[in-house]
C-alpha cells in the first residue's frame, strides 16, 4: 500500500512512517491507530511507529510487529508511555543475543504483564528480571563452548502473567531463581519448569503463593475509598523485594497512592483489612493534616511530630467509624515498657510507639508518668470544649509533640545503636507529604497528561478488542491472544432479501401458524382493579352485599388481563468462512445463499415473536485479525437496513470460532433477559492459518462453551458440515443439530429455533 492511497493525509503520513510491506499489518493498520491515537500523546504517536518499525526490520517475520502494535496502546495506558525505551532495549538486546525467538512471547504477554504491574517502576523490575535470566542460562553446558539459546526463556515470558496471576514480583523472583539454580545446565528440565510442568515447578509456586494480592483486590478498594471516604485516587503496587537497605512504606504523592504488591494476614487481621487501614489512615492525612515547614527542627522533633499526628488521624477516624479502633490496635505494636536499656541503646523511638499505643488504646496498662501525662494532654486537644466548634489542627499537635520531646529527653537518644523492635506501625504512611521546606526542591513531573485523538486525527474503525484463548496442551490460558475488530457489516440492496422472503412465501405461512402457537396464549387475571376491562362478579356481588348492609363498599369491582410473556434474548452468529462460498451438495445455491435466505426467514420469525434478537457474522486471518461484522443490533427492527446488511454478506477467510462468541456472549450476556440463546451456524470446525494443530481451536471453542454456561448463556450450534459428528459434540455437547441436506436449511433453521424457544 502506497501512502496515496489513504484518502486521510494524517494516515498516509503514519503509514509511510511505520515503513513496512506487511499484508497483515496493512490489514489492520486503521483499527490499530485508532486504539494508538486514544492513548497516546503526539510524542508517543511516533515512538510508537519507530519502534514498530524497528520491530519490523529484525528479520522475524510479521508476528513481533503485529504483537507490539496491538499490545503497546493498552502497555502505556497501564504503566506509561516513558517506558518504551526500556522495552525497546530489552528487545535489542535479545535480537543480539542467541534468544532472538524470545521477543515473540515478550511482546505477545508484555500487555497483561504491565496491567498486573500496573507501574513503570514495577516493569522496570520485570524486566531485569527477564535480562538477568537470559544472561545467566545463555551459554555453555557440560563445559561445551557453543553458544546457545536460554531454553526457558520463552517458556517463562509465555508464562509471565499466568505467574504474576499468583505471585508477587518478589515471589516471581525467587521461582526464578529456584529454577536457574537448579536446572541451568539441563535443557530440557529448564523448559520444564519454566513451562510449569515439572512437579517442583508447581511446588515451588505454590510456596511462593501467599498473602493478598493488590491486584485481585483493587476494584474493592477503589469501590471502598469512594464509597466510605468519598475520595477516588489511583492505587499504585511496590514491591518490598527489591530495597533491601530501606523497605518502602506506603505513601502519596500526585500520581496516587501507593500500596505494597502483597499484605499477608497477620495478628488475625485478614490482608485486605490491612489495605482497608492503610487507605483509611492515608485518607485522613488528606483530609486532616497540614504541611509544617521542617527546615527548623530536628530529625528527632520531627519523628516525634510524625507520631503525634498519625495518633490524631486516628483519633478522628475512629471517632467516625469506631469499628477502626480494633483494626488499627490489631495491627498496632505494643512495645514491652522496660523492653529498651536507655544506658545502652537509644530509645526514643520505643518511647515514641508506647506512646502511639497509649493514645488510640485506652487500656494499654503502662505506667510511666510522663506517657500518661502527655495522654491525658493529647485527648484534651482533641476534646476542645462545646463552644468551639472546630477541630484539632496539625500545628496544636505538633506543639504538644515538640513538648514531649523536651520533656522526655535523654542523653542516650543521640546513640547509633537504636532499639527498633516493636516499634513499625506498617499500616501508616511514610509522612512526605506532612513536611515542605523553605529551600526549593526539585519536584517529580507528573505525567498523566491528557491523552486524546487530536480532532483532525479521526479515523476508521474501532480499536481491537483482546482475548484470551485456551491452550489445552498446557491447559493455561494465552493472555489477550487474539484481536477482534468489529464494525457494522456493508449494505446491499434490501430488495434482495424481499424477494428471498416472497420466494419462501409458502414456507413463510406454514411458520406463520407454528407462531402462532408459539406466541404467549396463557392469560393472567388481574382482580381487584378499580377500573378494568370487565366487571369482577364476585367482587361486585360483595360490595352490593355491603352496601345494603351500610357498610362501606369496595370500590375494586373490576378486573383486567395480562399475557404470560416470553423473555428470551437471542444472538445469531454465522459463520462466513470461505467454505460458505462453495456449492451447496444437490444445489446449484451457495453455502452462504442458502444461510441468507434461512437467516432472513429466521429474522422474520423472531420479529412476528417480538424476542429481542441481534444478528453477527465473523471470520478470521489469524489471531491478529478477527473480525466480526454486526448485522443488526438489539435495539433495531428488522427493517430495510438490516436486511441491506444480509444481502451484501460476503465468505472469506478462516474460522475462529472461540473469540467470536466471547465476544457475541460480550453483548448477548448484558440483556436483561431470563434465557439467553446463542445460536452458532457454521459449516466447518474451527480453524485458522496460524492453528497447525487442528484441536487447538476445537479444544478452545470447547472452553468458550463453558464460559457461556458459566455466564448464563445457552449456545446451541447447527452445523452443515456432513462430518461434523467427528468434533461438534466435543465442543457442545449434546446441543448442536447437524443438517445433511443443506438445501433444506431454509426451512430447518427457523423450526429448529421454535423448538428451542417453545
Amino acid at each position: 500500500m502506497t501512502e496515496t492511497e489513504y484518502q486521510h493525509p494524517l494516515m498516509a503520513a503514519y503509514w509511510k512512517q511505520l515503513d513496512t510491506r506487511f499484508p497483515q499489518v496493512e490489514a489492520v493498520f486503521d483499527d490499530l491507530m485508532a486504539e494508538a491515537l486514544a492513548v497516546l500523546t503526539r510524542e508517543g504517536i511516533d515512538a510508537y511507529l519507530e519502534a514498530g518499525r524497528v520491530i519490523g526490520k529484525l528479520g522475524r517475520g510479521v508476528e513481533p510487529m503485529l504483537a507490539f502494535m496491538e499490545e503497546w496502546p493498552s502497555t502505556a495506558k497501564a504503566i506509561g508511555e516513558a517506558a518504551l525505551p526500556a522495552v525497546m532495549a530489552l528487545i535489542q538486546r535479545m535480537q543480539k543475543s542467541p534468544n532472538g525467538r524470545a521477543i515473540e512471547p515478550f511482546l505477545q504477554t508484555l500487555a497483561p504483564v504491565a496491567r498486573r504491574l500496573h507501574s513503570q517502576a514495577q516493569l522496570q523490575r520485570y524486566l531485569d528480571l527477564t535480562l538477568d535470566f537470559k544472561a545467566r542460562t545463555t551459554g555453555s553446558i557440560h563445559g561445551h563452548h557453543t553458544t546457545f539459546p536460554s531454553p526457558g526463556l520463552p517458556d517463562f515470558l509465555a508464562q509471565a502473567p499466568n505467574l504474576l496471576n499468583q505471585l508477587t514480583l518478589s515471589g516471581l523472583k525467587n521461582w526464578v531463581e529456584y529454577g536457574i539454580r537448579n536446572y541451568g545446565n539441563h535443557p530440557e528440565r529448564q523448559k520444564d519448569y519454566f513451562s510449569l510442568q515439572s512437579a517442583d515447578s508447581r511446588a515451588v509456586l505454590q510456596r511462593e503463593r501467599h498473602g493478598t494480592l493488590l491486584v485481585d483486590v483493587e476494584r474493592k478498594l477503589d469501590l471502598y475509598l469512594r464509597g466510605l471516604w468519598q475520595d477516588s485516587e489511583h492505587l499504585v503496587p511496590y514491591s518490598t523485594a527489591f530495597d533491601e537497605l530501606r523497605k518502602p512504606i506506603p505513601y502519596y504523592d500526585k500520581l496516587g497512592i501507593r500500596l505494597p504488591d502483597v499484605f499477608d494476614d497477620t495478628n488475625g487481621v485478614s490482608g485486605i483489612d490491612r489495605y482497608r487501614a492503610v487507605l483509611a489512615h492515608i485518607v485522613g492525612h488528606r483530609r486532616w493534616s497540614e504541611a509544617q515547614i521542617a527546615d527548623n527542627w530536628s530529625p528527632f522533633q520531627r519523628m516525634a511530630v510524625e507520631f503525634f499526628e498519625d495518633c490524631r488521624v486516628d483519633t478522628l477516624l475512629i471517632r467516625e467509624y469506631p469499628g477502626l479502633r480494633r483494626l488499627f490496635l490489631g495491627l498496632h505494636p505494643k512495645p514491652l515498657e522496660n523492653a529498651c536499656d536507655p544506658e545502652t541503646t537509644s530509645c526514643l523511638r520505643h518511647r515514641m510507639a508506647m506512646l502511639s499505643r497509649a493514645l488510640l488504646d485506652p487500656h494499654h496498662g503502662y505506667v510511666d508518668v510522663d506517657l500518661n501525662d502527655f495522654v491525658a494532654r493529647f485527648h484534651a486537644v482533641m476534646a476542645p470544649s462545646e463552644s468551639e466548634q472546630r477541630e484539632s489542627s496539625t500545628t496544636e499537635i505538633a506543639a504538644l509533640a515538640l513538648s514531649y520531646v523536651a520533656k522526655t529527653r535523654l542523653q542516650s537518644d543521640q546513640f547509633a545503636k537504636v532499639h527498633f523492635d516493636d516499634t513499625v506501625v506498617d499500616y501508616r504512611d511514610d509522612n512526605r507529604q506532612l513536611w515542605k521546606f523553605i529551600e526549593a526542591g526539585d519536584e517529580e513531573e507528573s505525567f498523566d497528561e491528557t491523552r486524546k485523538a487530536e480532532p483532525d486525527q479521526e479515523i476508521r474503525g474501532l480499536p481491537p478488542r483482546h482475548y484470551h484463548e485456551w491452550d489445552y496442551r498446557s491447559q493455561t490460558y494465552r493472555p489477550d491472544w487474539v484481536s477482534v475488530y468489529e464494525a457494522l457489516h456493508p449494505q446491499g440492496n434490501a430488495a434482495d432479501i424481499d424477494r428471498l422472503l416472497a420466494k419462501h412465501d409458502a414456507l413463510a405461512k406454514r411458520l406463520k401458524r407454528m407462531l402462532d402457537l408459539l406466541k404467549p396464549q396463557d392469560k393472567v387475571r388481574i382482580r381487584y382493579q378499580e377500573e378494568g376491562s370487565e366487571l369482577d362478579l364476585d367482587v361486585a356481588i360483595r360490595s352490593l352485599i355491603d352496601f345494603k348492609g351500610g357498610a362501606n363498599p369496595d370500590p375494586r369491582i373490576n378486573m383486567s388481563h395480562t399475557t404470560a410473556g416470553r423473555d428470551i434474548s437471542v444472538m445469531l452468529l454465522l459463520d462466513l468462512s470461505e467454505s460458505l462460498n462453495e456449492k451447496a451438495g444437490g444445489s446449484d445455491q451457495t453455502i452462504l445463499e442458502l444461510s441468507q435466505e434461512a437467516v432472513s426467514l429466521l429474522a422474520w420469525a423472531i420479529e412476528k415473536l417480538g424476542d429481542p434478537f441481534a444478528i453477527a457474522g465473523f471470520h478470521s486471518n489469524t489471531r491478529h485479525d478477527v473480525r466480526y461484522l454486526h448485522i443488526k443490533g438489539y435495539g433495531e427492527n428488522f427493517n430495510d437496513d438490516v436486511k441491506a446488511r444480509l444481502a451484501a454478506m460476503e465468505a472469506g477467510y478462516s474460522t475462529r470460532m472461540g473469540a467470536a462468541m466471547r465476544h457475541a456472549a460480550h453483548y448477548l450476556g448484558a440483556r436483561p433477559a431470563d434465557k439467553k440463546l446463542m445460536l452458532i451456524l457454521t459449516d466447518g470446525m474451527p480453524s485458522d492459518v496460524d492453528a497447525h494443530d487442528e484441536r487447538l481451536l476445537i479444544e478452545d471453542a470447547r472452553q468458550a462453551v463453558k464460559e457461556l454456561d458459566q455466564q448464563g448463556i445457552f449456545p446451541y450450534c447447527i452445523s452443515l458440515d456432513p462430518k461434523a459428528d467427528e468434533y461438534v459434540g466435543d465442543i457442545f455437547g449434546r446441543h448442536y443439530t447437524v443438517i445433511d441436506r443443506i438445501e433444506r436449511l431454509p426451512e430447518r433453521l427457523p423450526q429448529l429455533f421454535m423448538a428451542l424457544t417453545k
